[in-house]
């Protein structure tokens, strides 16, 4: 009987390449070098085979031979990585995931990043539809303790830091919602890190509220954050899992691997 296309296995159609592949894998779950006897163990190929494959892995720097007999990852794929991760837009990466939240939930979708004690918009996801009487435009900051976005970067610092965030700031107010008092923020800060989600409740601007989640690189840092904007009755938590997901969908394009 013949396979159904979407039955057949995911993998290289060159057998060298395969088998190389295999090769690294069992490389990389091992933090010391690995002895050959082991490795054709793990992979079930011969050990001539795996020695052939790895003395040429090893002219081209993508494994080590520390000794004798043994192998490691080398500095070849650190390079190639460091490549692929200098390449990685943040906007690139985000655009496509934002447009398709918009599309799901009619509002504006704001990506920022932090700089210095301020977010700066990088991209927006919007339409005229949303009724929103604040968009945020491309390049425009605001304080972090005044934004959903910002107060994801304040959670994320340790907390001596936030005093002294709050301490040259002053912790200046834009509306009689902002948290102007440091035990007020504290206590916020503490409920972002607990669930990953940060508001602005007309904090920034009267009639308009925000939520955010954080996007997270390769390394579990966060480089960014994303939220949605929307007037202050209309703002939603039934839009919670979408943005949960379209941050963790943008993170996993920056090579992040974890669950948030």
């Amino acid at each position: 009987m013949k396979k159904n296309d979407n039955e057949t296995p995911n993998k290289p159609s060159v057998q060298v390449l395969e088998r190389m592949f295999t090769l690294i894998d069992v490389l990389a779950a091992k933090e010391e070098p690995v002895a050959l006897k082991e490795i054709s163990e793990k992979t079930g190929l011969h050990p001539s085979t795996a020695h052939r494959i790895l003395n040429d892995l090893t002219t081209g720097g993508f494994v080590d031979r520390p000794e004798a007999g043994t192998y490691r990852l080398g500095m070849r794929l650190l390079e190639l990585g460091n490549l692929v991760k200098a390449r990685l837009s943040v906007r690139e990466a985000a655009l496509p995931h934002m447009r398709l939240l918009h599309k799901q939930i009619q509002q504006p979708v704001n990506l920022s990043i932090r700089q210095g004690d301020e977010i700066v918009y990088v991209e927006r996801a919007y339409s005229e539809r949303s009724g929103m009487q604040v968009v945020r435009a491309i390049g425009g900051h605001a304080p972090l303790h005044l934004t959903s976005n910002g107060k994801l970067f304040l959670a994320a610092d340790d907390p001596q830091n936030v005093r002294s965030y709050a301490m040259r700031t002053g912790l200046s107010g834009n509306t009689h919602n902002s948290l102007t008092q440091l035990p007020q923020l504290e206590r916020e800060l503490a409920k972002a890190r607990q669930t990953g989600i940060a508001y602005d409740n007309e904090e920034l601007e009267l009639g308009v509220r925000c939520m955010a989640a954080g996007i997270y690189d390769d390394q579990g840092k966060l480089v960014a954050a994303l939220s949605i904007s929307a007037p202050a009755d209309r703002l939603d938590d039934s839009w919670l899992p979408k943005l949960k997901s379209c941050a963790h969908h943008i993170s996993a394009a920056l090579g992040f691997q974890g669950t948030m």
